[in-house]
């Protein structure tokens, strides 16, 4: 598919700063672009790009002002990031959509099947699940009894979804993700040995969850582990049962959550962060990556880094002082070299006396 300057330019009420009928088909990294493609600007240590790319089309914000020639067709948008957002969105909405149910598909006679689904070969479908219209099951998927999947789920390859979890409207589950698994729960007994408490709940994904490649999701020991609408979480995350996450709110990769951890809304969890069970975490937190927290997050809008977590000035602080220890080590040896001599001078001086 082509689209010219002009037509995208309307479509992001943006304005042109070139050609209006230049054509492009792809998309390219700016550094990579070639004639006939689209890029964008909206990181500033990539504009020595803009001003060598062979891209056809580059958006890039309003405020922009270049310092050199560029030969690229400009569109100046509001915000060239989600701008960029809005066209990738039209152009994958553009693609066909696989549609059909797989002969090779096993699907249970009590299952309740929406209008124009697409399940894949190999993906088995249990008693009593219901999947809404639209939505699109790929291959070797293990969907359980008594599953609810909503409209418009996208569930990609090898993903499991256990018994009873309830999956809301326009979600995303990417390839290996598992629903719904054992929470880990064991008791431990007189004899030292472990018992494995039954985890009898379920996990519940609200509308637009996307959930990223290989990511657990524990059920519930009792009840629900829940997570609200619009949360994203990206790949190779564990959550524990009972945990709460909160509207919106982003976690990236390899982070782990422990058991009933409630995560506020519009939160962001950076990459390998670690949330200890039964804590709160209040709304608009971030915490930067590697992280531990340890205890209630009490403040809304707190920025905490380290483990133990604490507030990130408090932590620039601390490092500070922390590179610094070699130095500061070295220098107290010598102090404590020189105390001595100085001692034992101070010692023959009064012996002589």
């Amino acid at each position: 598919m082509e689209f010219t300057a002009n037509q995208i330019a309307q479509f992001l009420k943006g304005e042109i700063i070139g050609n209006p009928e230049i054509t492009v088909s792809q998309f390219s990294k700016i550094e990579e672009a070639k004639e006939g493609s689209l890029t964008f600007l909206a990181n500033t240590k990539y504009e020595k790009h803009l001003y060598t790319t062979s891209a056809s089309i580059a958006l890039v914000n309003k405020d922009f002002i270049p310092r050199e020639e560029i030969s690229a067709t400009l569109i100046k948008v509001d915000n060239a990031y989600e701008s960029l957002a809005s066209l990738l969105s039209l152009y994958d909405s553009a693609k066909p959509k696989k549609q059909g149910i797989s002969p090779k598909a096993d699907i249970e006679a009590s299952a309740k099947l929406g209008e124009d689904l697409f399940i894949g070969s190999f993906t088995y479908i249990g008693e009593n699940v219901s999947i809404g219209n639209k939505s699109r099951i790929y291959q070797n998927c293990n969907i359980a009894d008594n599953v609810q999947i909503g409209e418009n789920v996208l569930i990609y390859p090898g993903v499991t979804i256990y018994e009873g979890c309830k999956i809301g409207n326009n979600c995303i589950l990417h390839a290996g993700v598992v629903i719904g698994s054992d929470g880990f729960g064991f008791a431990q007994q007189t004899d030292e040995n472990y018992k494995k408490i039954p985890q009898i709940g379920i996990v519940i994904l609200n509308d637009n969850v996307e959930v990223g490649a290989n990511t657990t999701i524990d059920r519930a020991t009792m009840g629900t582990t829940v997570i609200h609408e619009g949360a994203k979480i990206d790949n190779l995350v564990q959550i524990a049962h009972n945990v709460e996450v909160g509207k919106n709110t982003v976690i990236c990769a390899q982070v782990g959550i422990a058991g009933s951890a409630k995560i506020g809304e519009k939160c962001i969890l950076a990459g390998q962060v670690g949330v200890v069970g039964h804590l709160s975490i209040s709304n608009n937190t971030m915490i930067g990556a590697q992280s531990g927290v340890a205890n209630t997050v009490k403040k809304e809008g707190s920025v905490l880094l380290g483990s133990p977590a604490t507030p990130f000035m408090d932590q620039k602080k601390s490092y500070a002082v922390f590179k610094n220890l070699p130095a500061m080590s070295k220098n107290l040896f010598q102090l404590e070299r020189e105390v001595k001599q100085l001692k034992e001078q101070l010692q023959k001086t009064n012996d002589n006396e």
